[in-house]
């Protein structure tokens, strides 16, 4: 994809090591979560409607796209505290955060643990992790994990396996997607931290107003919508007809309206 307009690119330097970023726009910040094994490009298109209004800011998760890995095993929890860091170098003490898929499980964290750096909080297509999905997730097929093969045919696994839940005639996403889980450090390793993520803990601690955004056509997550709604004690819900796993690409016109009007009010 071609380089945003008036996106700018930066590296902060943090405890963690480097952590990559894409932002656009100035006035009150919007930390941008995208879900594994992606990167700041989830947001591409996103970020120069959601730049208008707000200073928007897309990292790399640490271990995915050109940030530097976690020490040791991946969670949910120092996924946020790599978000943190990031906020730190930037010298930024509060800001709204959004996030879709497990940058939304992150988000929730990030939200929980650390109060006081966020105001408002949207969770897109965010799945509701508690012990039952814990165990439904131990026995679940890997979902981006493939096995290198000398002659690139695992890049088309890649591909197969996420083609009916993007968009259609939508290639380019679909190589963007390749493109983020060839960088990523372990394309699988992000989708084990959610499986790991004790979130009922977690989530009874999140104060901030908060939207929370289904996609229709998502099967992962769109079911998910209302059991994750309903334990958020501020919060309002929105569905996006048609939108698949590849929401933020597809949709973006329709999700900057849905958080810039949030954020606003």
């Amino acid at each position: 994809m071609k380089r945003p307009r008036g996106v700018r690119f930066g590296y902060a330097e943090t405890h963690f090591g480097q952590i990559h970023y894409a932002e656009c726009g100035d006035g009150p910040p919007l930390l941008c979560l995208h879900q594994t094994p992606r990167s700041w490009d989830e947001y591409a298109e996103l970020l120069p409607l959601l730049g208008a209004s707000r200073r928007a800011i897309a990292m790399d998760t640490l271990g995915m796209g050109m940030s530097s890995p976690p020490p040791g095993d991946a969670s949910i929890e120092i996924y946020a505290r790599g978000a943190v860091a990031l906020l730190d170098a930037l010298v930024i003490d509060r800001t709204s955060v959004m996030g879709h898929h497990t940058g939304g499980i992150i988000a929730i964290e990030l939200a929980a643990r650390f109060p006081e750096r966020v105001d408002r909080l949207v969770l897109s297509s965010t799945a509701f992790v508690d012990a039952a999905s814990r165990e439904r997730r131990k026995n679940r097929p890997p979902i981006d994990l493939v096995e290198r093969a000398e002659d690139g045919s695992h890049l088309t696994e890649l591909w197969r396996r996420r083609q009916a839940f993007y968009p259609p005639n939508r290639p380019d996403v679909l190589e963007r997607f390749v493109h983020d889980a060839i960088a990523a450090r372990e394309p699988e390793e992000g989708h084990l931290a959610v499986g790991r993520y004790v979130m009922e803990d977690a989530i009874a601690l999140v104060v901030a107003p908060t939207l929370c955004i289904g996609a229709s056509a998502d099967p992962y997550a769109f079911p998910e919508l209302e059991p994750l709604a309903a334990r958020l004690s501020d919060v309002r819900t929105a569905v996006i007809d048609g939108g698949t796993v590849g929401l933020l690409e597809d949709k973006a016109p329709e999700i900057a309206a849905l958080v810039i009007a949030f954020l606003a009010s």
